[in-house]
């Protein structure tokens, strides 16, 4: 079932890229009218044909693997790039997850009646054609050919050349269900080159044809797409997370809170990488706060009043500020009062998740009104920013831009909407 890479040097990259937007949106014209139960018997045939094909997922992943580790990319890149039984097992699970949400196409927003008397209702539909260009995780494949598929659009996939191996084998169990099922095959198609230039060519939106584009991926990458995109992108370029401890937090909640949004993963876009304490109650929770970081084995940073609550701590430099560490680093500055707070993740926040810790209502009200991110949190972790977290079954990431889809990107934020008019014979007076 694995797809086969294209020979290149045999035929143009430019020729093949632009017949697979052309493919991908005739099959997106046809698969917006597919009934439901249509999409989830395919997607079912999926997460049979993962399951059936596990041996040979596993053994392509091998490969990937072994290239990885003769280039020395660490631990932790070797461990998003793994693939055995009980994660392909995992894969398959998260698709039938995605068969048991409510698909969103089709659905009445909202249905009203004018003076002319026509009757008007904004229906969600598919958005058309989605790009996902994605990097070290492969189970992306599968995430994001099944909720785009559910949501009713083609995607288009283009996976690193670290993964390429893992994303063919996954890939060609897609196309095999939908084949199997009736569907159009092209509603799944995955880049047959890791050629950089089939980037930009997907950047362009080859032709017209592709409609949005997802980045997943590191810093370089989402940055080179955001710069680059001709088409709408769906993505968030840092994670900068703030956890403010204001003056009239509990502590014990603080001391959970903090250490939990900083050190459960340091390496995901929803891990603190500031913390930010009140001044009105710096005197009993600062040094509490940094010494569970510490003791956790977190490297803290802080400012002047933050170095003199620990030895350990080191004192914080400019960029430190606004930085996103993605490992076991944090940032420590107290502020005077919650102005102080929101002005702060204000100039150095990147709109992504950030968190109030306090019992006082009203200031918790301002935080979450004022703070102009996708993201806002009050008594609660930074790393509960998930699509599976928010009761949404999956996402494809996470948005900070401006666009309808901010925050998690799920079903329901792959799709846009239309007005359906329906009159009796009514025409517009001159």
């Amino acid at each position: 079932m694995t797809q086969k890479r294209e020979n290149t040097a045999d035929q143009n990259l430019a020729e093949i890229m632009s017949a697979i937007g052309a493919r991908a949106r005739t099959a997106a014209q046809r698969l917006a009218l597919a009934s439901t139960e249509e999409k989830n018997a395919a997607l079912q045939s999926a997460a049979n044909a993962l399951r059936a094909g596990a041996n040979e997922i596993i053994a392509a992943n091998q490969r990937d693997l072994g290239e990885a580790e003769k280039q020395n990319v660490g631990a932790a890149r070797l461990d998003r790039i793994m693939l055995d039984a009980a994660r392909v097992e995992a894969i398959a699970v998260a698709v039938e997850a995605i068969i048991a949400l409510p698909d969103p196409v089709g659905t009445k927003l909202a249905t009203w009646q004018v003076p002319s008397g026509l009757d008007i209702t904004r229906v969600r539909v598919p958005l058309g054609v989605t790009g996902v260009i994605y990097e070290s995780r492969p189970n992306v494949t599968a995430d994001a050919a099944a909720l785009c598929f559910k949501a009713g659009n083609a995607v288009i996939l283009r996976a690193s050349s670290e993964i390429v191996h893992s994303a063919e084998a996954i890939h060609g169990c897609f196309t095999h269900a939908l084949g199997a099922t009736g569907h159009d095959p092209n509603g799944v198609q995955l880049v047959p080159s890791t050629d950089r230039a089939a980037v930009g060519m997907m950047l362009a939106g080859l032709d017209g044809n592709i409609d949005v584009i997802v980045p997943r991926g590191g810093k370089n990458l989402v940055g080179r797409v955001q710069d680059e995109a001709r088409v709408p992108v769906f993505a968030h370029l840092e994670g900068i997370c703030h956890v403010y401890v204001h003056g009239d937090a509990a502590l014990d909640m603080a001391r959970d809170i903090v250490t939990n949004a900083k050190m459960r993963r340091t390496g995901i876009c929803g891990a603190a990488e500031t913390l930010l304490v009140d001044a009105a109650c710096a005197a009993s929770h600062l040094a509490p706060l940094v010494s569970d970081l510490l003791d956790a084995g977190c490297e803290v940073r802080g400012d002047a009043q933050t170095c003199a609550t620990h030895d350990a701590v080191r004192p914080a430099a400019d960029d430190d500020w606004g930085q996103e560490f993605l490992g076991p680093i944090i940032a420590v500055r107290v502020v005077e009062g919650l102005d102080a707070a929101m002005a702060h993740i204000a100039q150095f926040g990147s709109n992504h998740t950030d968190a109030i810790i306090t019992a006082d209502a009203h200031a918790a009200s301002r935080f979450l009104n004022e703070v102009d991110s996708a993201i806002v949190m009050h008594n609660c972790s930074t790393q509960f920013a998930d699509g599976g977290e928010f009761g949404m079954g999956a996402e494809i990431g996470i948005a900070t831009g401006r666009f309808h889809a901010r925050g998690p990107v799920g079903l329901e934020q792959l799709t846009s909407f239309k007005y359906a008019v329906r009159g009796d014979g009514q025409v517009r007076p001159k």
